[in-house]
């Protein structure tokens, strides 16, 4: 017996606003420049269990918010979430049989496509880079993946999320 997609979709968006929430958290300045983008994380997971649920659409609509939620330029997370969605849906299949450190580095990918896609609209508005740090949380995002995916793969399954 399957939970009814109203209670999936609600453990879905609570999971989105903590991944916003993790994002605000005050961190040690050595740790945070390898926070992960916790946002892309649960939405490349949420893509590739349930990518006729969760795709480019949400992707778009958790970067608006996350833009509004920073005070970023309006868009700038939006068009990289999506793309990430994007891909994810378009790549599930594969990606979902890799072993979690394949699918780390597949996670190290898109989100370093979300990151320079990100530095670029932020160096065409004037705000360019101004050391190699932009590069870490790429890194923090697929160190964290396999501890989310176990995480999110017992919540899924728990509440029968399908």
């Amino acid at each position: 017996m399957t939970a009814e997609p109203a209670h999936g979709r609600l453990i879905m968006w609570l999971s989105f606003v903590l991944a916003l929430l993790f994002g605000q958290l005050h961190l040690p300045e050595w740790l945070d420049r390898f926070r992960p983008d916790w946002v892309a994380l649960v939405l490349v997971y949420w893509s590739l269990a349930l990518p006729q649920r969760c795709s480019v659409g949400t992707g778009w609509v958790l970067g608006l918010i996350q833009d509004a939620a920073q005070g970023t330029l309006l868009g700038q997370h939006a068009l990289g979430l999506a793309l990430i969605a994007y891909l994810t849906v378009r790549f599930h299949q594969r990606i979902r049989v890799f072993p979690l450190w394949q699918q780390a580095l597949s996670i190290l990918l898109f989100l370093l496509l979300d990151q320079l896609l990100v530095i670029w609209i932020n160096g065409m508005i004037g705000y360019p880079p101004t050391d190699f740090w932009y590069l870490a949380p790429p890194l923090g995002g697929m160190l964290t993946w396999p501890l989310l995916f176990i995480v999110m793969r017992d919540l899924r399954l728990r509440y029968q999320i399908s």
